[in-house]
């Protein structure tokens, strides 16, 4: 699973993202930053409402709008990545200085498992040469069904998903 960011990290992603902030005339408003900590503070994936609400609930007042605007910043500058895991709904999770990884989701309780496997890295390498091609980055969703079907089973009547798992679990 994936774990809070360690303070130097967070001062660091501060860093790029107010640098990134200043480059593009942006207004470099502590609610930007406490999204951004909040993002860094959480682990694995999480939607815009998931940030909101923990925000409110700490007493940070933060509007939703704010949280969204913050997120598509991040998107851009490079700290956030942002999946779509077969619904109409977004999921984020952090980026900067995170191991790449690829995911598993069920389509009945919708639990997304993080793996990584370093056979796939080598497969983009050989396909880069290949292909005279320079791959940036990828992004592997594998869908199917969980095969503990009670598990599955309570998942979709409580709604509890478990959002990440890491395979060396």
């Amino acid at each position: 699973m994936a774990h809070p960011a360690h303070e130097d990290t967070i001062q660091l992603v501060k860093e790029i993202f107010s640098t990134y902030l200043k480059e593009r005339n942006q207004r470099q408003t502590p609610e930007r930053f406490m999204v951004l900590e909040e993002i860094y503070r959480s682990e694995g994936h999480f939607d815009a409402d998931d940030i909101f609400f923990n925000m409110k609930n700490t007493g940070t007042r933060v509007s939703r709008a704010t949280v969204y605007n913050t997120l598509d910043l991040l998107i851009e500058c490079g700290l956030v990545q942002r999946q779509q895991f077969g619904k109409n709904q977004y999921y984020y999770e952090r980026s900067y200085a995170y191991q790449q990884h690829d995911h598993m989701i069920c389509k009945k309780c919708g639990v997304v498992i993080e793996f990584c496997d370093p056979r796939i890295l080598e497969i983009q390498r050989l396909m880069e040469q290949i292909y005279d091609f320079n791959i940036e980055g990828h992004s592997l969703h594998l869908f199917g069904t969980c095969n503990n079907e009670s598990e599955c089973e309570r998942r979709q009547k409580t709604g509890d998903k478990i959002k990440s798992l890491s395979s060396s679990e």
